[in-house]
């Protein structure tokens, strides 16, 4: 299939670095989100762009939509991919990936041991975050402090629970099943028994972050599960919510970065890896607030920290999902989720 000729630029000013680099340069193509674009493209882009003499372009997508293409492509296309780690799963396991090089990657020798290999010979994770609890302090009392508080009766019609669908929505039917003392993956009868208990303290399951900070403005929920991106937007909404300090762990999430099959520069592929992985790269998206570091070598004030999964003790806590377990699972409890949930 022809390499895709339409890409997204995150700003003008890539517009005009590639109308003034010669024609002869090389062209790295880049797969990602698309978020935070003039902050990546002073930090990352332009930099990398002097560094390596070549032309930057992207593709910008949620997860889903770009590893399609992908697909499509057969693993041609971009030169590397950044993904969730449940969606950079299923790319390795349809075969769009190449191991990396760790020889030309030296800077994963410094990153927290749970970034360096997280999906085996695959591409490392650049940027940590957790799945957790949030809670309104002001009308919820006593504090939450273990996902088995989400089955306490005087929750009772204050909880909304992200979507099976979600990339969240899963790890409710996990915590089920813990909640349950079995394995979400052995006993289903036993998990979902256990999410159908839990039914009365749910108003809704919600599909984005934007709609679940909306039922915290409007009264209409005061406990959630989400990511820890969305907890600076929610206090901006309600400042009483807090991040639950849970005794039982959060999960982690990492995001990736993959060569794929197809990438047609894969020795300026790993030099990229590389570059995102160095302390001082790492230090300015942290302080910038794009991605939380990987890289041990990053050191944040209090300030700069507190919105992130950062430290030791932090990324120690951290529960891993095995994904290549959850995203087969995850098409076999979807109906079960909405006969639960009445859907």
């Amino acid at each position: 299939m022809p390499r895709l000729k339409t890409l997204t630029l995150s700003s003008l000013s890539t517009l005009a670095l590639l109308a003034a680099a010669p024609a002869s340069a090389t062209t790295f193509t880049i797969s990602w989100w698309g978020f935070n674009g003039d902050k990546l493209q002073e930090i990352i882009v332009n930099p990398f762009q002097e560094m390596c003499g070549c032309e930057v372009v992207f593709e910008t997508g949620n997860n889903g939509d770009r590893l399609n293409r992908l697909q499509m492509r057969s693993g041609a296309g971009v030169d590397v991919i950044y993904l969730t780690d449940s969606y950079s799963q299923t790319g390795i396991e349809q075969g769009l990936f190449q191991p990396i090089d760790p020889a030309q990657i030296p800077n994963i020798s410094e990153l927290y041991e749970m970034a360096q290999a997280p999906q085996g010979e695959y591409g490392p994770a650049y940027t940590v975050g957790r799945i957790g609890l949030v809670y309104d302090s002001a009308r919820v009392n006593p504090p939450i402090t273990s996902w088995n508080d989400l089955w306490r009766e005087d929750l009772a019609g204050m909880i909304a629970l992200p979507n099976i669908t979600t990339t969240t929505g899963p790890m409710v039917v996990l915590k089920a099943g813990d909640h349950a003392g079995v394995s979400a993956y052995e006993d289903q009868d036993a998990t979902f028994a256990s999410l159908a208990e839990l039914v009365p303290n749910v108003v809704t399951n919600y599909n984005t972050g934007s709609e679940m900070i909306n039922l915290f403005s409007t009264g209409e929920i005061a406990v959630s599960m989400t990511q820890d991106f969305t907890l600076n937007p929610l206090r901006a909404a309600v400042p009483t919510v807090e991040w639950a300090a849970l005794e039982d762990g959060e999960i982690a999430v990492l995001n990736t970065i993959n060569i794929p099959t197809g990438s047609e520069n894969v020795e300026l592929a790993h030099q990229f890896i590389n570059f995102v992985l160095s302390a001082e790269i790492q230090q300015q998206l942290a302080e910038q607030g794009v991605d939380a570091p990987v890289n041990t070598n990053v050191t944040l004030t209090d300030e700069q920290a507190a919105s992130w999964t950062y430290g030791e003790e932090a990324i120690g806590r951290l529960q891993r999902i095995d994904y290549s377990q959850l995203n087969p699972a995850r098409n076999e409890w979807l109906d079960l989720w909405n006969e639960t949930f009445g859907m």
